[in-house]
């Protein structure tokens, strides 16, 4: 991980020497400013990590300074402040301001590097507390399901979680490529630092370079994702959406693992795994030129295949459980259980939205659901009113073989039949004009249950 950066802002050469030198040799990275313009030059630039800061400066405070960095509320860092002519008073005022501490010169090396440490430690804790709580509020998905499928995905991402090379997932739309990001990130040793995830395809088109890389313009700074998922993970969905330019800039960045920001000349380190995700064959794309062919053998160094639902059907009770638990314990939805002849109907769906349709299929049936158990016809009814949404190898499969095709046209025609006159064979038998043994093998070869 990278080392901490600190600013020493004295407007004494001595002791922005000494200090400094002291603090390199403990493997921090440290920058230097003589005076309160030049410490906010240097704070908009470096973003640092901690601050130790003078009082008395030629051209204005400590005092002044600090307020100016507290106006919207803590500073985002921990600021140390240093004086030789510091009263109590002083001290308080700082402490009010936000100061995490004070120190007297002349300096002690010993509490000054112990003081130091103390507040980036605290520092480090307030990020992870604010990080939980947010994994709190939008809870990570764990890749539920025991099927074979989902337990080779689960292995595969403990075997690549602890190596930092960049991940690409590929998968259908509304597959669980976010919820593997996810995974592979909490499995990982950067599991505690920032999540940060962007789409790509809603990057602006003229400024999509400045929001990934961050920009300097008029003495100001303004981070991009790239600086904001220091220590963690930058999760670029929809990979296939960036533009050459950005592609060719950011396959840079990994390579030399540094970047700068728009209109910078500062080379800033770069502390981030990447994993893409994409729902095309990247491969088409390095092949019509949409795509780099040097970016794509650079992010695709492992490969994860994320499986569409219907490859591991067997999981969806679990997954109707996990998600019906969540809708309750996250919008106060009423809890609702699946009958098992719903559970079924829905194992046999093609979902060609796959986890992202099924979850909001839950959502609306515990939303517009009255009882306490979802029964089959009201999933048939959720089903007709959900385009897209078929078994697999429906009416509208023209890959089908004919036999084939032909009973799945004969099983919904005779159950839309049954479901109308209530399940009267007889009344069923005058309206499709068969004979009602006839009938009843039929129904009984595609395996129609006549039983209410």
């Amino acid at each position: 991980m990278t080392a901490a950066t600190i600013l020493v802002v004295d407007d004494e050469p001595d002791i922005r020497s000494l200090v400094r030198e002291i603090l390199e040799d403990e493997g921090f990275r440290v920058a230097v400013a003589e005076n309160g313009a030049d410490a906010r030059a240097q704070r908009e630039q470096l973003r640092p990590d901690l601050v130790l800061l003078d009082i008395w400066m030629p051209d204005m405070d400590g005092i002044t300074l600090l307020k100016e960095w507290s106006a919207g509320g803590p500073p985002p860092y921990p600021v140390i402040m240093m004086s030789g002519h510091g009263t109590v008073e002083t001290a308080v005022e700082a402490t009010r301001l936000g100061a995490y501490d004070f120190l007297e010169k002349p300096l002690s090396m010993a509490k000054l590097l112990l003081t130091v440490r103390n507040a980036l430690d605290a520092a480090r804790l307030h990020m992870e507390n604010v990080r939980l709580r947010q994994h709190v509020q939008i809870p990570a998905h764990d890749l539920i399901g025991r099927s074979d499928a989902m337990a080779r995905l689960r292995e595969q991402i403990r075997r690549i979680a602890s190596h930092h090379t960049p991940v690409l997932t590929e998968g259908e739309s509304g597959a669980e490529k976010e919820s593997v990001a996810r995974f592979i990130h909490q499995q990982s040793s950067r599991g505690s630092g920032p999540f940060v995830k962007v789409s790509v395809s809603a990057l602006s088109s003229e400024d999509a370079t400045a929001e990934l890389f961050g920009r300097e313009e008029d003495g100001s700074v303004s981070p991009g994702y790239l600086e904001k998922a220091q220590g963690g993970t930058l999760f670029l969905k929809d990979i296939a959406d960036m533009d050459l330019a950005t592609q060719a800039r950011l396959q840079n960045a990994i390579e030399k693992q540094s970047f700068t920001r728009r209109g910078g000349t500062q080379s800033i380190p770069l502390d981030v795994r990447i994993i893409a995700a994409t729902r095309y064959r990247l491969e088409e794309r390095v092949k019509d030129g949409t795509f780099r062919d040097d970016f794509f053998f650079q992010i695709s160094v492992v490969p994860i295949r994320v499986p569409p639902l219907r490859e591991h059907y067997e999981d969806i009770p679990e997954l109707l459980d996990y998600y019906v638990n969540h809708f309750v314990q996250q919008e106060g939805l009423p809890y609702r259980r699946f009958s098992t002849a719903a559970q079924n109907r829905l194992r046999r769906c093609h979902w060609p939205g796959n986890v992202r349709e099924l979850k909001n299929l839950v959502q609306r049936l515990l939303i517009l659901g009255s009882s306490e158990t979802v029964e089959l016809d009201e999933v048939e009814i959720a089903l007709g009113d959900q385009s897209g949404t078929r078994e697999a190898g429906s009416l509208h499969n023209f890959d089908l073989p004919l036999r084939e095709a032909r009973e799945k046209f004969e099983r919904a025609y005779l159950e839309y039949q049954l479901k109308q006159a209530n399940g009267s064979v007889s009344k069923i038998a005058r309206i499709v004009g068969m004979e009602r043994t006839h009938l009843y093998r039929k129904l009984k070869s595609l395996g129609i249950d006549l039983k209410p």
